[in-house]
């Protein structure tokens, strides 16, 4: 099950499971068959939101009954627009008899009063309506509503039928319109290239966590955890410390900042794993990574850069040449791979790292305020 998608130019987050739906059906089953008895209901969906919610309910309901529709619209893209016209007709005389009108949501009420308009002159012997989903803070009518499925904030909702500018009416569970979203980038570069620099900059502009693996690792290794003893061991030789050890670290910092904006990811993910494990573990929450940022410097000038920053750096991997070599083999046979996997996804973007401060912040910008 997803807990993101996207719709046209939209982000929609997991809201309502298909089981949870199912007993909502179960449950309005059994309170019109208890009302209705013995008669032969005449049930009416309306199209086109209804027609899952009509099939499942009729393929429930245990007795005799007819079944009919009647096309009503008044959303255009993610709002009504409080018109409501009639476009299909019936095509049957319902004089005489019980007809239970099958709703997917009722918000404003503005459909609802068209429904009792055009069966008013019918002279249909009783008139009920059952909704799926009903929004009881924006409801303005003065109208009665016999049976309701499952109660709902004012949220604009897809799936099990309910669309955004027709897509999305094909799944099963209810994704809620994503008003929320955080922005989480991935900056990303070899050893040197200056992610630090230009991540200190960019987590003030957009209000964003700064996550560096190295620092993560460093108070770790400081702190003597366990996870810390682990990370030296293969930090002191430039190699990559293991996804297992660096993916709970990067979790546990992540669920610090609840209420963060959202996150730059300075060092992480460095393997494939590490990037699926990224995806699953902010679909959890509803979010996504937007984008990876490459800052893409030649070897020899990271070199230079690493052997001068280890002048004062203190590190042992920024004091020797061969380490930072290693380092750099480690990086082109193990993590330049997430450029096509973040490729792939429409969310790779390219940064000359050579230059001014300033010229590449403002490179950065450009593309994060188009993502």
């Amino acid at each position: 099950m997803s807990k993101i998608i996207k719709l046209h130019d939209k982000f929609f987050k997991h809201y309502i499971d298909a089981e949870q739906i199912d007993k909502a059906i179960d449950s309005l089953v059994s309170q019109v068959l208890d009302d209705l008895d013995d008669e032969e209901p005449v049930f009416i969906g309306i199209l086109n939101g209804s027609f899952i919610f009509m099939a499942d309910f009729i393929r429930k309901y245990p007795s005799h009954c007819q079944v009919n529709f009647v096309k009503l619209s008044s959303y255009e893209g993610t709002s009504s627009t409080g018109k409501v016209n009639q476009v299909i007709g019936l095509t049957q005389s319902l004089e005489g008899k019980t007809v239970v009108i099958l709703e997917d949501v009722i918000d404003t009420g503005n459909t609802l009063a068209k429904i009792y308009e055009i069966f008013e002159g019918m002279n249909v012997k009783e008139l009920k309506l059952a909704t799926l989903f009903f929004k009881p803070d924006v409801f303005k009518k003065d109208l009665h509503i016999d049976y309701i499925g499952i109660s709902i904030p004012d949220r604009f909702v897809v799936g099990y039928g309910l669309d955004y500018n027709e897509l999305g009416r094909n799944l099963k569970d209810v994704y809620e319109l994503k008003t929320d979203n955080m922005k989480n980038i991935v900056l990303f570069g070899q050893p040197g290239a200056g992610k630090g620099t230009q991540a200190d900059l960019l987590k003030d502009r957009y209000n964003l966590i700064h996550l560096s693996t190295g620092d993560v690792f460093r108070r770790h290794i400081a702190e003597n955890t366990d996870l810390g003893r682990i990370a030296k061991s293969f930090m002191n030789f430039g190699e990559l410390v293991p996804d297992s050890v660096t993916i709970e670290m990067l979790k546990d910092e992540v669920n610090k900042h609840r209420t963060a904006n959202g996150f730059i990811f300075d060092g992480f993910p460095r393997t494939i794993s590490q990037a699926q494990a990224l995806d699953a573990f902010l679909g959890e929450k509803g979010e996504i990574v937007n984008g990876l940022i490459s800052l893409e410097v030649p070897e020899d000038i990271l070199v230079s850069r690493i052997i001068e920053r280890g002048k004062t750096s203190g590190r042992p991997d920024d004091q020797s040449e061969e380490k930072i070599r290693i380092r750099f083999n480690e990086y082109e046979t193990k993590t330049s791979v997430l450029k096509g996997y973040y490729m792939e996804r429409g969310k790779y973007f390219g940064i000359n790292g050579v230059g001014s401060i300033d010229e590449i912040t403002e490179a950065i910008i450009k593309v994060i305020d188009n993502i």
